[in-house]
């Protein structure tokens, strides 16, 4: 992808895709799907129109027990119904507790531009084609401060390497249009050793 403003995913992760836009997505990332047994990462896509189906539950549960590390993607939070929040809480019910890591800032039109990273408190805006980065503003700082604050508890809780060893599951905001969540996405994938 010529505009692509993400970072390469390195070479040889082994990836097992599953829900609504699975082939789309693995296309957006030049991902080569893989069966969930052979893979070093499981994406799981989760729209905010349709929900979970059965068989990506299934898939989770199975993820549980070989301790894949597992990422859920949330698609579809353009329409303003339930929002990246709503569904990451839906999700985390369905599935198991999510992690959040970053939380979704709106334009003026309500159409989601902008990801504040709950650990650097860092705004990563998606505009135009691209991404700028930059320090949040105070009145983001103060709008986040109860959710950092029980992100960074999670954390701990957890421990630094959790993603890496399949105990805690990061949500990750991803539209396409206009790729808010892509760089997130792949920094994640970029966390896993790859095979050469």
């Amino acid at each position: 992808m010529s505009n692509q403003i993400f970072p390469p995913i390195t070479p040889g992760i082994r990836v097992c895709l599953t829900g609504k836009s699975s082939v789309e997505i693995a296309n957006y990332f030049a991902l080569e799907p893989v069966p969930l047994e052979e893979a070093d990462v499981a994406l799981f896509i989760v729209s905010a129109v349709e929900g979970i189906d059965s068989p990506s539950q299934e898939l989770w549960q199975s993820a549980r027990e070989l301790y894949i590390p597992s990422l859920v993607l949330i698609t579809e939070i353009t329409n303003g119904e339930i929002d990246f929040d709503d569904m990451s809480a839906i999700a985390g019910r369905l599935l198991d507790p999510l992690l959040t890591p970053y939380l979704v800032l709106h334009d003026d039109s309500g159409f989601p531009m902008a990801l504040i990273d709950l650990v650097t408190l860092g705004l990563s805006e998606y505009l135009d084609g691209k991404r700028l980065e930059r320090d949040s503003d105070p009145e983001h700082k103060l709008l986040v401060f109860e959710f950092r604050k029980e992100h960074l508890e999670k954390i701990e809780e957890f421990g630094e390497n959790s993603f890496i060893q399949g105990l805690s599951f990061p949500a990750i905001p991803f539209i396409p249009e206009n790729n808010l969540g892509s760089y997130e996405i792949a920094t994640y994938l970029n966390r896993l050793p790859g095979r050469g």
